[in-house]
């Protein structure tokens, strides 16, 4: 019903992140902040890592794979095999929900929206499908600490074993076997559904502020960032993220924030393309100081410096 997009080796790419050697090696983690359509930053990124690192990389993908960039689609195709091969792990993030919406008749297109690419291809039910099946949360465990992958934030009062038990009751929703559940979902209102509020919090979250409140804004007046609320509870896990261009590369303990703005290269700053390569011989690879990070630029202006964020 749905078909499968071709597969890059299909049509003669080659995989910087395939086998370059019959030995075996041990998996090496690697954790990429938001790409935004910048593909071409993402394969050198891919070719530096694979140069350094060897074949046995396993990319952990923190969401906004699409939007505001030139090359959604085939960026969105290259995540997508390395997803299906084991190579990759990919979470949800407010652009892949931005998409939903608008190919499910839930959003308008706004200016600014660059994933036209993907509306207009002839294997979007294929897409829909998939993105709607992405998990929001990923964990795992680095050394002694167990931490968490999501897009944009997590609620600073939860636990882990709270944070996932809830994210899946939303993953469920979002890609149950009847699409009308995720249309349900993705066309609700944030103060009246918990699901979409908390889907809203793991994709878009920035600041929070008292009694349970939160936005995508920056911190003002009586709010904070998130991360400083969560940072205050000492929680006993960690958690990686992006989606905040503007606060830039954030690194402290149990805290590892990737988005530094590749696709917002020339508004007022240097866009780059982050990947934090943690130390997996480390007892707590989230301790700082840590300079274990590589970057590659924004090869051009992909935004004007006026255009709307996010």
């Amino acid at each position: 019903m749905y078909p499968r997009p071709p597969r890059w080796s299909a049509i003669g790419r080659p995989d910087p992140c395939g086998p370059a050697t019959l030995r075996a090696v041990a998996v090496q983690p690697v954790f990429i902040g938001d790409v935004q359509g910048c593909a071409d930053e993402f394969e050198e990124l891919l070719v530096r890592l694979r140069q350094e690192l060897g074949a046995g990389v396993e990319l952990w993908l923190v969401g906004d794979l699409v939007n505001r960039g030139p090359a959604n689609l085939r960026l969105l195709e290259r995540v997508h095999d390395l997803v299906e091969a084991g190579r990759a792990r990919y979470v949800l993030g407010n652009h892949e929900i931005a998409l939903l919406q608008t190919a499910l008749g839930r959003r308008p297109l706004r200016e600014g929206d660059s994933f036209g690419d993907v509306l207009h291809s002839p294997d979007l039910s294929y897409w829909v499908e998939w993105l709607r099946r992405r998990p929001l949360l990923e964990t795992g465990r680095l050394g002694r600490r167990r931490f968490a992958l999501v897009h944009a934030a997590v609620h600073p009062d939860w636990d882990l074993e709270t944070l996932e038990k809830r994210a899946r009751r939303v993953e469920e929703r979002l890609g149950a076997a009847e699409l009308e559940a995720a249309e349900e979902l993705l066309g609700a209102e944030r103060d009246r559904d918990p699901d979409r509020d908390l889907l809203d919090r793991l994709t878009c979250c920035r600041s929070v502020g008292p009694r349970e409140g939160w936005s995508k804004d920056e911190p003002a007046g009586s709010s904070e960032p998130w991360h400083r609320a969560w940072a205050a509870r000492g929680h006993d896990y960690a958690v990686v993220y992006g989606h905040w261009a503007m606060q830039g590369l954030h690194v402290a303990p149990g805290l590892r924030g990737l988005d530094t703005g590749c696709v917002h290269h020339g508004r007022g700053r240097a866009g780059r393309l982050t990947a934090w390569i943690p130390d997996v011989g480390a007892s707590d690879p989230f301790a700082v100081p840590d300079d274990r990070f590589r970057q590659v630029g924004a090869r051009r202006v992909y935004r004007p410096a006026d255009a709307e964020g996010g």
